[in-house]
């Protein structure tokens, strides 16, 4: 059992002759009793003191704790945000890619179907030529032919014109 300051102020020792001065022993058991008393409080403030910082630290560590989640998760929903838009770049890439093909596969369609455009064009104008062609070449027979009808009335009607002079 722990001696407390109370034990030490009302300890009561046997006089005997030739013993030592009661009132020093007395004083100085006084002077014990404080110190210790003081001792005794400084010592239970101490131990106060050491459950607050205890508590104290708790908390800190709970905020630790804490913190250190909120930075797991804050570094995890990074994570996430990055790979979405990832995946949103490569999903916008591929539309991208598939757009341009479909633009570069209208414009060859455009362009095969202006060039099929064209040949039916210089087909048309290689007929018509031809036609045309033929045509003058028909009129052109036909007048050399009312010329060489013309000759011929003309010739005739001249011999017999000669033929009545």
């Amino acid at each position: 059992m722990a001696l407390t300051p109370m034990d030490i102020h009302n300890v009561q020792f046997d006089r005997s002759f030739r013993g030592y001065n009661t009132d020093e022993v007395d004083e100085f058991l006084e002077k014990v009793a404080k110190d210790y008393e003081n001792l005794v409080q400084e010592n239970t403030e101490l131990k106060e003191q050491i459950e607050q910082l205890k508590e104290k630290n708790k908390s800190y560590e709970k905020l630790e704790e804490t913190m250190h989640n909120a930075i797991v998760v804050a570094q995890e929903a990074a994570e996430e945000v990055k790979n979405n838009a990832n995946r949103e770049a490569e999903i916008i890439r591929k539309e991208a890619e598939k757009e341009a093909q479909r633009i570069v596969e209208d414009a060859r369609y455009r362009a095969n179907r202006i060039v099929s455009e064209h040949e039916e064009l210089h087909k048309q104008v290689q007929i018509f030529k031809m036609r045309f062609r033929s045509f003058m070449e028909s009129q052109l027979s036909a007048l050399e032919m009312e010329d060489f009808m013309e000759g011929i009335e003309s010739g005739e009607e001249g011999s017999s014109q000669q033929g009545d002079l």
